[in-house]
């Protein structure tokens, strides 16, 4: 494993999820100002995955053609130019175009998690996606707070940060980061049509991705119930702003680092990716279940607590698991279908979420994410073993 590679990709994940992160607690917020509702709020977030969905496998068979950091580049540049827009606009639509253009070259996530598998063994790659995720984590830690204390000066404020570290970002991957060895005979495999069929099918022969694949929809859409009305939720019922919103993520995010800086490596080898699995999803949706139901902010936090721990053992497992499936030339396509099922989720799960809060009442995203990663969890125990046993 490439030790200086990995360490340079991390903080290119890092300092973008920092500026991503910053959006978080801010765009509810942001949207409430110009009268978005719940289900407005919840287009607002899926417009940005739907652009990921089209544009996610196109950017990662292009990564697995010309090369991972050209992609990396384009996509932060990109992610640059929309935070502008986000920080100039003076009304919802213009939101909605910031988020578009910030989905079309959302690519950096997908395209990193191929750079990994490209430096990385099989028998490290847990670890190296784990790293990948404490890039998450850490930009989920700094994002939302820097987002929450800068949004007492305006909600725009905290966009051009973003755009700043986005163009700090670019120029950092510019001069640092290096293009993985990888075989141009095996790159030349995979140039195929956009929305090629029979590349789909192709990457989801493998029974261990498809399991990966699915069970990553779910968790995602079950997540997302959480994510578009967490602002919502603790305005109307604690009354918080986005900075005190802000902070609460951040303490999420110190959760995360803490399973996949340094423990996932170790869980994978003692528990195995089918047990993590389990125990993530039983987790995450016991949590969301406590939160929605408690009348305490102490409960509350721990709740937030139990939720990033499922999540943070969940998420690079699948990776992982969806990565042991594909050959070495169709790492970056695989991974590009990978996270555009996580787009689909995401273009599937915010405006549910967004109608529930609406129309049934504020608890209700958050048992329906509880019910959905209990589908997980029973999908787990019928296939997952048996998926991963067909790598053996």
């Amino acid at each position: 494993m490439r030790q200086s590679s990995l360490l340079i990709i991390f903080l290119v994940v890092f300092i973008d999820l920092v500026g991503f992160g910053i959006v978080i607690p801010i765009l509810p917020y942001y949207a409430q100002q110009y009268g978005a509702t719940g289900w407005a709020l919840g287009w607002l977030m899926a417009v940005y995955s739907l652009m990921q969905f089209f544009f996610a496998p196109l950017w990662g068979r292009i990564s697995d053609q010309v090369g991972r950091r050209p992609v990396l580049l384009i996509s932060i540049l990109g992610s640059c130019i929309s935070m502008v827009i986000m920080g100039l606009a003076k009304s919802l639509e213009w939101l909605f175009i910031g988020r578009i253009l910030a989905g079309i070259f959302g690519a950096n996530i997908s395209t990193a998690y191929a750079y990994v598998t490209d430096v990385t063994t099989e028998e490290d790659r847990a670890k190296g996606m784990g790293l990948i995720g404490a890039g998450f984590g850490l930009g989920f830690i700094f994002g939302p707070a820097i987002g929450g204390l800068l949004s007492r000066y305006g909600f725009g404020v905290p966009m051009f940060a973003g755009a700043l570290l986005a163009a700090f970002n670019f120029v950092f991957a510019m001069f640092k980061l290096e293009e993985p060895r990888l075989d141009p005979e095996a790159r030349s495999q995979n140039r195929h049509k956009r929305f090629d069929l029979d590349s789909i099918r192709t990457t989801l022969e493998s029974s261990v991705t498809r399991y990966a694949i699915a069970m990553f929809l779910l968790v995602t859409i079950a997540v997302t119930q959480m994510e578009v009305t967490f602002g919502l939720f603790m305005g109307a019922r604690y009354g918080f702003d986005a900075e005190a919103a802000g902070v609460l993520l951040a303490v999420m995010g110190v959760v995360m680092v803490a399973v996949q800086g340094g423990l996932i490596g170790t869980l994978v080898k003692k528990y195995g990716e089918i047990k993590l699995v389990l125990m993530g999803s039983i987790l995450c949706a016991v949590s969301l279940a406590v939160f929605a139901s408690t009348q305490s902010l102490t409960v509350v936090v721990i709740a937030l607590i139990g939720v990033a721990l499922g999540h943070a053992v969940m998420h690079p497992t699948l990776s992982t698991l969806a990565s042991f499936g594909a050959s070495s030339h169709r790492r970056g396509a695989t991974m590009g279908v990978f996270h555009s099922a996580g787009s689909l989720a995401r273009i599937i799960g915010p405006p549910w979420a967004g109608w529930f809060y609406d129309h049934m009442g504020w608890r209700s995203p958050f048992y329906c994410g509880a019910l959905i990663l209990m589908l997980v969890f029973g999908a787990t125990l019928f296939f997952g073993a048996k998926a991963r046993r067909a790598l053996a």
